[in-house]
């Protein structure tokens, strides 16, 4: 009879353990997916103001349309791969869109009244902040997939993970060698 106790509170901890950790794996996974939430909110943020900054450049030289075309084409991958994407490749073509963004406000380095204007000056400032964001939900979401791996590839939750589907998820990684370094700032 004694064994029969001992069985049952071994099994009904055993139970216990099961539900603590497969909870936590599932809030784990919810604070993954809304950390990508977040950075989808700031990238369509971005991909709003774009073409307000494209149309407000347009307006002063005509000739550096092909660095406008860059951020639109840019612009439109990413808008196209955030809807089906997967994490890698939104990575990559939001890397791609940064890179011409930076391109396209170099150009602006050579036009000092459009540098001066107030439309385009609130745009600007709009775009860095919203960078700023995107910086920061991208940190938020890696550090979420950092603690929902550990859980998926530590004992004994590795267990509960691979018996229920849990798998690891991939991180938002900087693709090109260009966005390592540091800006060079001219004045």
């Amino acid at each position: 009879m004694l064994a029969l106790w001992i069985i049952l509170g071994i099994l009904v901890i055993l139970i216990f353990a099961f539900i603590v950790i497969y909870n936590g794996l599932i809030r784990l996974r919810n604070q993954v997916k809304n950390a990508w939430a977040q950075i989808d909110v700031q990238l369509k943020r971005r991909h709003d103001l774009i073409p307000n900054l494209v149309e407000t450049v347009k307006g002063y030289k005509i000739h550096e349309r092909e660095t406008l075309e860059e951020v639109t084409k840019a612009r439109n991958l990413a808008q196209k791969l955030s809807e089906k994407g997967s994490v890698g490749a939104r990575s990559q073509a939001e890397t791609e869109l940064s890179s011409a963004l930076s391109r396209l406000l170099l150009v602006v380095e050579n036009y000092p009244n459009l540098k001066a204007n107030q439309n385009f000056l609130a745009l600007q400032e709009e775009l860095t902040s919203t960078e700023n964001k995107i910086s920061f939900s991208r940190q938020f979401y890696n550090d979420s997939v950092l603690r929902l791996n550990n859980q998926v590839q530590m004992f004994p939750s590795n267990i509960i993970a691979s018996m229920t589907g849990f798998k690891a998820e991939e991180f938002f990684e900087v693709e090109a060698p260009a966005e390592r370094e540091a800006p060079k700032v001219k004045f």
